[in-house]
């Protein structure tokens, strides 16, 4: 069939056609932001899934839907090369200039702007293009403590927002990767605004062992965040995910080919758009067959290979792989840290290291003490396929 037609768009972060599924988390965000804007307690969320269950995507429909609502919106992934406050700067600058154009918030999005200087300074901030025409505000953001100066920055933009109308909705990705010392800023901030009922909402994202860290960071952050687990599709949604973007191109497919995609993706979205998309590209007509789905699989498999699960074998050293691989070959997990470490013939304590490495680099994650599974659906399946036993 018609490849430009085609509906599905498999990528990391790409929009699906149909977010089947995940309305009812997409309610919760909605309510939270028009809460906000009306000055009542929003609790913020956080996303909890492996990789490829569409966190990165929900993400994106929050901030439409902030924009929607005419709220200012900021969105960054947490990286490991970069700082917190580096990648925070010139977002919290844009929203602050907006604001600034607002009547009613110029004096306090003008006080913001002396804060985000000082902030700027204390933490030697590499301006570049993103300049500020205002005098820093002494003792304000620039204590040269993160958790301090960024609250202080956080109430500063709550309260021009506040003073606009409107609210600030910070939206960041990955945030297992940010530091022992940015996540419990952000905490601490996300908690004194609640505090001040202030309207900023915030909507993170990341791996499961995200609720834990978030704990271990501050204890009282499982009151002030709602943790979705973010997982496969049920069957349903599933089926709906398919169908409906080819029924919309008036197009059909036969319920056998159907339940062979579900069968081979498991309901995890990512899966999901890419079997679809080459289903319909090995189709030559309407309705796409079994056939079809049979005559896709060695591309769709290929596909998966390269861009899902090889870019993120490629991150792994040669010890770190072969920790990967003793684990595959024990079968579906979870893992007993002490099984991989008797596959390796050596001490679990040895291992440890490298097995926090490992999860540092957002490859495993434990699920339970003395327990490791892998952070990527099927990746047992990828390493025994790739790296058969001999």
């Amino acid at each position: 069939m018609d490849e430009i037609r085609n509906p599905f768009a498999p990528g990391a972060g790409s929009q699906p056609p149909e977010l089947a599924g995940r309305g009812e988390i997409i309610r919760d965000a909605d309510i939270a932001l028009q809460r906000a804007l009306r000055g009542r307690h929003a609790q913020s969320l956080m996303l909890l899934g492996l990789r490829g269950t569409g966190k990165t995507v929900l993400l994106n429909r929050f901030e439409e839907l902030a924009i929607s609502h005419d709220m200012q919106s900021s969105f960054i992934e947490a990286p490991d090369d970069s700082s917190l406050e580096e990648l925070l700067y010139p977002r919290m600058h844009q929203v602050l200039r907006k604001l600034s154009l607002v009547e009613s918030a110029k004096e306090q999005a003008f006080k913001a702007m002396r804060g985000l200087r000082s902030f700027a300074s204390a933490f030697k901030i590499k301006i570049g293009d993103v300049s500020i025409a205002v005098d820093p505000a002494a003792g304000v953001a620039d204590s040269g403590s993160l958790e301090q100066d960024l609250t202080e920055m956080f109430v500063l933009i709550g309260q021009a927002a506040q003073a606009a109308g409107t609210g600030w909705v910070l939206l960041i990705d990955e945030v297992q990767y940010l530091s022992d010392r940015e996540l419990p800023a952000v905490i601490v901030a996300m908690h004194r605004l609640n505090q001040l009922n202030l309207p900023v909402v915030f909507f993170g994202a990341g791996l499961p062992q995200l609720a834990a860290l978030s704990g271990n960071a501050k204890s009282y952050a499982e009151r002030l965040f709602n943790f979705s687990t973010i997982g496969p599709l049920d069957a349903d949604a599933a089926r709906m995910a398919v169908q409906q973007p080819i029924e919309e191109e008036e197009e059909s497919i036969e319920s056998d080919a159907l339940d062979r995609i579900l069968l081979e993706t498991s309901g995890y979205p990512y899966f999901l758009q890419e079997w679809a998309y080459q289903s319909w590209n090995a189709a030559d007509e309407s309705p796409i067959s079994l056939d079809d789905v049979k005559e896709a699989a060695a591309n769709a498999e290929r596909r998966l290979d390269d861009s899902f699960f090889r870019v993120r074998l490629d991150r792994l050293t040669p010890k770190e792989r072969d920790y990967a691989i003793a684990m595959a070959r024990l079968g579906q997990g979870p893992y007993r840290s002490a099984d991989v470490a008797e596959q390796l013939g050596e001490s679990v304590q040895s291992l440890g290291p490298r097995r926090a490495q490992i999860i540092s680099k957002g490859m495993i994650y434990s699920p339970a003490h003395g327990d490791v599974d892998f952070t990527v659906p099927t990746f047992d399946a990828f390493l025994r396929r790739v790296y058969p036993e001999e």
